[in-house]
């Protein structure tokens, strides 16, 4: 980036967006972190803060963006503490169990708030933000699963592709106001989220890679970066599979 950037991170506290917290204040932007976990948060500011300029503003706050009445102040703030917005990243989620939540109306429709519908509404308000100010960018961590609904997760994977398909409309809204809307679509990512999973094979991206890719798509203002890019002809393949044939494969 050839300016410092104004960058506000939802979900900080992951380990892909915190790789890219790292990576933004390296280069010497002003970054503001929401996480849900105090814990998490407090250690990654003071981790960024070691390092930095005087002219950077490190800062944080604590809240569960699933209490959308929060988000218009959670902007605010963040708009206030660093005179204005340059990028937002998107990065908060969970990755829920599909059996359980084949079980659970209430589990479902609370996996699809957090993983879908809380980063609508948090778009639908961040739309309307920068469309005023005419620039910016919106980049918003989906996943390939979001590609096509497969058996093992597809409340996970609905979720991500309702996501998905209101970025390509947003993107398709903003292109004309000077904004841009990236979507982007890691892999297998071996974070605490997937620390459950026993055997993780050369698909499996440690989460400073996927950081490196994302802070460049955005930089390149790409409009969908798919992480490692690998992925994009693996699921160009998939969503090919003619559907007779995909719904007896066992994925």
């Amino acid at each position: 980036m050839s300016k410092r950037q104004r960058i506000v991170i939802f979900g900080a506290t992951s380990a892909i967006a915190s790789a890219c917290a790292r990576q933004w204040a390296k280069q010497g932007n002003s970054i503001f972190l929401i996480g849900r976990s105090q814990e998490k948060l407090m250690a990654l500011l003071s981790d960024l803060r070691q390092n930095v300029s005087f002219e950077q503003t490190i800062e944080g706050v604590i809240a569960d963006l699933n209490e959308f009445s929060l988000h218009e102040t959670l902007l605010s703030q963040a708009e206030q503490v660093l005179g204005g917005i340059d990028i937002v990243l998107i990065a908060h989620g969970t990755l829920p169990d599909q059996q359980a939540c084949e079980q659970s109306v209430d589990l479902t429709m609370q996996e699809i708030r957090t993983n879908a519908l809380s980063v609508i509404a948090l778009l639908i308000i961040l739309a309307n933000r920068l469309e005023t100010q005419g620039n910016g960018t919106l980049a918003v961590i989906t996943s390939v699963a979001g590609d096509r609904g497969r058996g093992s997760n597809y409340v996970y994977g609905s979720a991500k592709g309702m996501v998905t398909l209101f970025l390509q409309g947003l993107r398709n809204r903003l292109v004309r106001r000077g904004v841009n809307v990236i979507t982007i679509k890691p892999g297998f990512v071996d974070t605490p989220m997937t620390a459950h999973f026993a055997k993780k094979g050369v698909l499996w991206s440690k989460p400073d890679h996927i950081a490196v890719g994302i802070v460049t798509g955005i930089a390149k203002k790409r409009n969908v970066v798919y992480l490692p890019n690998l992925w994009r002809w693996i699921m160009l393949i998939i969503q090919h599979i003619p559907e007779s044939i995909f719904k007896r494969l066992n994925l």
